[in-house]
């Protein structure tokens, strides 16, 4: 990682844990609303720009990640940052609730068991390697979040994923087998990105 890349790593990091420090209740009860709002109404809650500080409201890219006793529930997000923050966040909880492909939608009975946390990415960073070796070499666990493409196939960990993977060789083996790779695949035209990003969960509110 150059030293730019370092400073917009930090930069980010510094921001993020401001903006969770003051709004990650409300990010997490904005989440939780248009959840609740799919449950009554079949579509997500829909943000409106006086209801929300400037802060909320500038373009940002998240993942909304649902657990149930422990194991994953749903997790969908966005790559980019295309649109506010509040509406990204709001639109990804609906869908991680009813619309991830791994699981069949949310019910009511399922709410009161579940937790929820939101994950805010910084722009992610292409890395620069010419073998499999190079890549693991650049990893940083517990640190990195990393998006992998090859033609059609593309997938992304967020950095928690380091938890339960946390050998390098492992968190790529399994990143591409997710991307509907081989876990042995190597081409040329496989590219690697990396971010970094900050999590809030119902687990940290009180």
């Amino acid at each position: 990682m150059n030293g730019a890349e370092h400073s917009a790593d930090g930069g980010f990091e510094e921001a993020t844990r401001s903006l969770l420090d003051q709004y990650g209740g409300r990010l997490l009860d904005l989440a939780a609303a248009s959840i609740l709002n799919g449950l009554d109404c079949g579509r997500p809650l829909r943000p409106a720009r006086e209801d929300f500080p400037a802060a909320l409201w500038r373009p940002g890219a998240s993942f909304v990640t649902i657990k149930k006793n422990t194991r994953l529930r749903g997790c969908i997000g966005s790559l980019t940052a295309q649109r506010p923050l509040a509406v990204d966040i709001a639109e990804n909880a609906f869908a991680c609730a009813f619309r991830d492909p791994r699981f069949a939608a949310l019910e009511n009975n399922e709410w009161d068991e579940a937790s929820l946390s939101v994950t805010i990415l910084s722009p992610s960073q292409p890395m620069e390697f010419k073998s499999e070796a190079e890549l693991l070499g650049l990893l940083r666990p517990a640190t990195d979040g990393l998006i992998i493409e090859d033609g059609r196939h593309r997938a992304l960990f967020l950095p928690a994923v380091w938890e339960s993977l946390p050998e390098k060789k492992d968190f790529l083996a399994h990143l591409k087998a997710k991307a509907g790779l081989a876990v042995d695949h190597w081409s040329d035209t496989f590219t690697a990105r990396r971010f970094v990003a900050l999590d809030v969960s119902d687990k940290d509110t009180p």
